[in-house]
């Protein structure tokens, strides 16, 4: 016996029953480990082992830089399994669930190093972390997508993932720091992350797999791997969604990139990067349960398109800001961080719809390989992000190591960090505004792919 029955029959679409918040909070459990592993591989790991461990800066940046092309190839590679699973447990809860021996183990190896750990080590390890995080992430959100067929209630799994995904941000970002990355007798705070991820992960996985159902295989068929790209090609509701998340991605990346070196340099106040971050993610989780509301309100796309537009302004008057504007820039983290809940609930409740219009015209529910796309996606707003802001604040005269640098170097901050968003945001809301698919383009999808409507 694998679980639980279905979470809700789409005939019973009122308020959600105490079974349903049940199912949805354990679905919504794996993701605060995920999230507390995926920050520090890419965030505190570099810099511990190059502090603390003592390897050579640029070798380290290598290896991680190796272990992003290794993430970006294997998204595919594992997305196309998760479609193809045929073991026990089913597609989704099986695959998710045999990947989760080597997600936390290596986890823990990695966040957990001996004294003399080198290179190989470090390379070996992070890799295992990168491969295993890719592999349980992709059956994970899948399952979520296809849990319920319902236009809103698939709004309220996001909303539950993404809430929990945001919790283990702030653990992430404030555990290991308050710790100490280095201390008497060897113990360091990513020591607690290593004992969180090794011991949350398997907990909050199998407590998903037994309360969480295996949703139904809706595929009448399997396709080729050309004859299933030549589909996704055609899906023009995915090709335009996508486009608008690379945009909105690239524009949250760009501050994400800045935002250290803005609170330093143009506010001129290096303490309070900490409490800033945490302000603005606590303030995401307090955003996710109001993007619910509004995708209600007023659909999921136009409660999107509305977050988005809020925020150009709110981040524009950032640009203005100089030394000693910390209270300012606070209200604007507030502002900002409520908006990013709309931004990590409401895009993955649209894919999965855009799933459905594939799925209607090919025959084949490909799940894993359109988050898989989607992961891509995500990898590539990054990369672009820093790949052109570190160029212009190496052209306006900026250097991190020495200080920051003059004015106008600071004023180019302010402009990248504040203004350049802007524009690629303006962009997803345009692709965004007219989006084909609302709640009854949907439930048309819905009966033409035999689900219960």
């Amino acid at each position: 016996m694998w679980g639980a029955r279905g979470i809700s029959d789409d005939r019973h679409r009122t308020a959600p029953s105490a079974r349903t918040a049940l199912v949805h909070i354990a679905y919504a459990l794996p993701a605060l480990p995920l999230a507390a592993l995926a920050l520090p591989l890419y965030v505190i790991v570099p810099t511990f082992y190059s502090e603390a461990i003592g390897l050579p800066v640029a070798a380290v940046g290598t290896v991680l830089l190796a272990i992003r092309l290794l993430d970006a190839a294997t998204d595919p590679v594992f997305g196309w399994l998760a479609d193809r699973w045929r073991g026990p447990g089913g597609r989704r809860r099986g695959f998710f669930l045999a990947s989760l021996p080597l997600t936390a183990g290596s986890a823990f190896m990695l966040f957990w190093p001996p004294g003399e750990a080198g290179l190989a080590y470090l390379a070996f390890w992070a890799a295992l972390v990168s491969i295993g995080f890719t592999w349980t992430s992709l059956p994970y959100t899948a399952w979520g997508a296809e849990l319920s067929g319902d236009y809103s209630e698939r709004t309220r799994i996001s909303a539950f993932r993404e809430g929990a995904t945001l919790i283990g941000i702030l653990l992430a970002t404030s555990l290991p720091f308050s710790i100490g990355l280095t201390g008497a007798g060897g113990t360091h705070g990513l020591q607690v992350m290593a004992i969180l991820v090794a011991i949350l992960l398997p907990i909050s996985g199998l407590a998903a797999v037994l309360l969480v159902p295996e949703p139904k295989n809706r595929s009448s068929r399997e396709l080729g791997l050309l004859e299933g790209a030549a589909f996704m090609a055609a899906n023009r509701p995915f090709l335009r969604l996508i486009a608008a998340f690379l945009l909105n991605g690239f524009a949250n990346a760009i501050p994400a990139t800045l935002f250290l070196y803005f609170v330093s340099d143009r506010l001129g106040a290096p303490d309070w990067r900490g409490p800033l971050l945490l302000v603005y993610f606590a303030c995401a989780v307090l955003g996710v349960p109001l993007a619910v509301r509004a995708a209600n309100r007023f659909g999921k796309h136009r409660a999107w398109c509305g977050a988005m537009l809020a925020t150009c302004p709110i981040f524009a008057l950032s640009g203005f800001l100089g030394p000693g504007d910390v209270i300012a820039f606070a209200v604007i983290c507030v502002l900002t961080g409520l908006f990013l809940g709309f931004d990590l609930a409401l895009p993955p409740s649209i894919q999965a719809d855009v799933i459905d219009h594939d799925t209607a015209r090919s025959g084949a529910q490909r799940s894993g390989l359109y988050f898989a796309a989607w992961s891509l996606a995500t990898k590539l707003s990054l990369a672009a992000a820093v790949g052109l802001v570190f160029p212009l604040l190496a052209l306006s005269g900026f250097d991190p190591q020495a200080g920051g640098g003059s004015r106008s170097s600071s004023d180019a901050v302010a402009a990248l960090y504040a203004w350049l968003p802007i524009v690629p945001k303006l962009g997803a809301i345009w692709l965004m505004w007219r989006f084909p698919l609302d709640k009854v383009a949907q439930a048309e999808l819905l009966s033409r792919i035999g689900k219960d409507g």
